[in-house]
């Protein structure tokens, strides 16, 4: 192998293969680091699991009981029963036996029991990988950090030298600070799990780019998971900008002629305006044109949804069978946005949606866990992603306020998206009444007027343009002579 053929090995977690650009350099040593119960060993079975059957796996356990740490591994699905294991961790007897000292009698560790279990294990199987956990354990077995770095570095040499790929998983602390471990490792994974997102971090990867971004993990019945930033991605489709019809044909005119395809478009309002009806029409209409749609609820229901839905005409239920129209309720504070985004792109890449509706920011924004000064970064990420995909977006935005000062959005996204239509409102003879406007449009021209906008039996119904009134948007228009 050589600097221009640089082999990939998998991490065995398919989103930490994404965020290393295909896995980590072969035949290299990396370090792991987190605190106690981040998911280090977790994340170091996995890469030894995901070994292929031509090839051979050895675990070096320092520390946690191995009956316990194979149980843990099934009990998440990862299975080392390929895996060669040599066990050097505390038993019973190292407390209740005289004389014992740490892990190893003190003529043990001159003799060096460590180093000749590495050298035995590895004449014994021959690893291409191999997991030392955790590598900081070596630390108490050594007299001071010079010579703690030292024996790193002569392991990493011996088993790089034998084809292996090595990960040491350590855990940060005064004694023993994995900057030690950095200077002589060729790659740096770390998990933090102390955020309001379980983050994890590739700073150093020796020879390779990685994906920039955040990214979160978490810890779960499926073990461990890295969902990576979503980045813009390539331009798969160039958008033919072809005009699709909203199915209302008075919409239709007042958005100069509907909406193009590969464009995001918010519909903005403020509560129970009726946004979500008005994302729920066009992604009906969509569907109808035969393209697969997906609508994620942040704010509804689904049963209330499908009946406020059904209550309008729009067959929602009948779509769903067809396969169509795929409506997912999105709980925000269990995810983050890294899971959402990653929830989008299969849906893309995977099901082949050509339109995605997200109801509403509001909603999204709980995915966040307090961090409000992301949105605008992570809907920015997610919307460029999905116009680079060429897909459709639909997003609703519930803006402060029922009447008064006119808000196109409250959430800061209105450099981000094509189309901004908006529902408010108004005041007009002592009746609320409701005013529909596009407010911009980047892709073609549309109506300038207003359109009183009305949810009936049979739908969305938009009026004529309010050309009797003035001072709409202040949420109490005056009537105005026609002839003035």
């Amino acid at each position: 192998m050589t600097d221009t053929e640089l082999q990939r090995v998998s991490t065995g977690t398919a989103g930490l293969d994404r965020v290393t650009d295909g896995g980590v350099i072969a035949e290299r040593t990396y370090v792991l680091s987190g605190p106690a119960g981040s998911g280090k060993t977790l994340l170091a079975l996995s890469f030894l699991a995901a070994t292929p059957d031509d090839e051979t796996a050895l675990l070096i356990n320092l520390e946690e009981d191995i009956d316990d740490m194979r149980r843990n591994a099934a009990q998440l699905g990862i299975d080392l029963s390929a895996v060669e294991i040599r066990d050097l961790s505390p038993t019973a007897s190292t407390f209740t036996e005289e004389g014992t000292y740490d892990m190893f009698e003190p003529d043990e560790v001159e003799s060096g029991t460590f180093r000749e279990t590495v050298r035995e294990a590895v004449a014994d199987v021959s690893p291409d990988r191999v997991v030392v956990d955790p590598i900081t354990q070596l630390h108490y077995l050594t007299p001071d950090t010079y010579q703690f770095r030292q024996q790193v570095l002569g392991l990493s040499r011996f088993l790089t030298d034998r084809a292996a790929t090595v990960v040491l998983t350590a855990q940060d602390s005064d004694h023993v600070p994995v900057e030690d471990l950095q200077f002589v490792t060729d790659g740096h994974i770390v998990l933090d799990p102390t955020g309001p997102v379980d983050r994890v971090d590739v700073p150093k990867l020796r020879g390779s780019g990685t994906l920039p971004g955040d990214h979160a993990y978490r810890i779960d019945d499926d073990g461990v998971t890295v969902y990576p930033a979503l980045g813009p991605g390539d331009r798969t489709v160039e958008p033919d900008m072809e005009t699709v019809t909203t199915g209302v044909d008075a919409l239709d005119e007042l958005l100069g002629g509907g909406l193009e395809r590969g464009t995001t478009t918010v519909v903005a309002g403020p509560t129970g305006v009726g946004k979500t009806t008005l994302a729920t029409q066009f992604a009906s209409a969509a569907a109808a044109r035969g393209e697969r749609t997906v609508l994620y609820l942040f704010e509804e229901r689904w049963p209330s949804f499908r009946r406020r839905s059904e209550a309008l005409g729009i067959p929602v239920v009948e779509m769903q069978a067809e396969g169509l129209l795929e409506v997912v309720e999105v709980e925000p504070l269990r995810y983050s946005p890294q899971e959402f985004a990653a929830q989008v792109q299969s849906a893309v890449e995977d099901r082949g949606a050509e339109v995605v509706g997200v109801d509403g920011i509001t909603g999204y924004q709980l995915t966040l866990q307090g961090q409000q000064d992301r949105l605008t970064q992570e809907l920015h990420a997610l919307c460029r992603y999905l116009n680079n995909a060429g897909v459709t977006t639909i997003l609703t935005d519930e803006t402060d306020g029922v009447t008064g000062e006119f808000s196109a959005t409250d959430s800061g996204v209105s450099y981000i998206v094509d189309t901004i239509l908006f529902v408010r409102y108004v005041e007009v003879g002592g009746e609320i009444r409701k005013a529909a406007g596009v407010l911009k449009k980047r892709t073609s021209g549309f109506e300038r007027a207003l359109r009183e906008f009305e949810i009936g039996a049979d739908g969305i119904e938009l009026g004529e343009p309010m050309r009797g009134l003035q001072g709409i948007l202040t949420g109490s228009p005056q009537i105005v002579d026609d002839e003035g």
